[in-house]
């Protein structure tokens, strides 16, 4: 099989493409066809960071990614769930790597769900780390009906997929983005728009229950934590919640903390039935074959994506 794979650590210069053996599948395992895959800020980080390494532990050699759909070609002797010919999605083996830039992966029965017939394989695909990034944490605090819900970096991956999260959920979403992004998220269901480059948002928000903080910037956290009122949560979906962080949050009365996104076949199939509904509509910036993946990651680091950017897989 053909597998994009990493030489070391660095630029995008060290992707190489290479003819691998097929993966051997584990009793708990299916073999899945690679239709689509997706691209995610954390793809990037883990190529050109040497610091965060240990997500692919000692197998070699490095194959990235995390989101895939395809189809199964093979099923190991424990899986109940699927069978040969099923269409399946899913964000593999987080925060270890799923390494998924490949024609075939081995993926964990318990991270997939089956692809809805009414969606592409290239929209599956986008809907997989992402919106589990958007999803997890809501169900973690308890998002419910009423709710005032800011999402900061609406516009992008995790944050398209938190505005229509809250918006099923019964929240009202405040969605923060650049203003060329204001269709978009107000499209999505957003309630109000802020723009981040006209003057301070948290002068422009306040009595928030929930922040969705999704933008990965020095003391943004200490600034979105001034909308939340007494009682409510800040969830960080890019870093821990360091020391000061966590005693303005203490003098606040508010419940701040880091989400480590884990990859969870149940809450898949959750997305999945939302997908189906047309509850929840992923949105395709870009779309590149695997041999453009260094293309790809590029576009990923621009920091700028609305919505997800997909790689095929013929």
């Amino acid at each position: 099989m053909k597998a994009m794979t990493i030489k070391g650590h660095g630029g995008v210069e060290n992707f190489a493409m290479a003819l691998l053996p097929i993966p051997q599948i584990k009793d708990n395992e299916v073999l899945v066809r690679t239709k689509a895959i997706s691209i995610n800020p954390a793809d990037a980080i883990v190529r050109s960071n040497k610091d965060v390494s240990w997500v692919f532990g000692s197998d070699q050699p490095f194959i990235p990614g995390w989101d895939i759909s395809g189809e199964v070609v093979g099923v190991g002797s424990k899986v109940a769930g699927f069978k040969i010919g099923d269409q399946v999605f899913g964000a593999l083996r987080h925060p270890y790597i799923g390494r998924t830039y490949a024609e075939y992966v081995a993926a964990p029965e318990a991270d997939l769900a089956h692809k809805p017939t009414t969606i592409t394989h290239e929209q599956a695909a986008a809907a997989t780390l992402a919106a589990l990034t958007a999803l997890q944490p809501m169900i973690k605090v308890g998002i419910k009906d009423g709710d005032r819900v800011l999402i900061t970096a609406a516009g992008g991956g995790v944050g398209h997929f938190a505005v229509q999260f809250a918006k099923y959920f019964g929240a009202h979403v405040i969605a923060l983005a650049s203003i060329g992004k204001k269709d978009f998220v107000t499209s999505l269901g957003a309630d109000e728009f802020v723009d981040y480059q006209q003057g301070r948002f948290e002068q422009q928000i306040a009595d928030v229950d929930l922040v969705v903080e999704a933008v990965k910037q020095d003391r943004h956290i200490q600034r979105s934590m001034q909308v939340v009122k007494p009682g409510g949560s800040l969830i960080s979906l890019w870093s821990h919640v360091n020391d000061e962080e966590k005693a303005e949050a203490d003098r606040r009365n508010v419940n701040a903390f880091y989400n480590m996104v884990l990859s969870n076949g149940q809450d898949m199939k959750f997305i999945a039935k939302l997908l189906e509904e047309n509850r929840l509509v992923p949105h395709i910036s870009a779309s590149y074959p695997l041999e453009a993946m260094a293309d790809a990651h590029r576009e990923i680091e621009k920091g700028h994506t609305q919505g997800k950017i997909v790689v095929t897989i013929k």
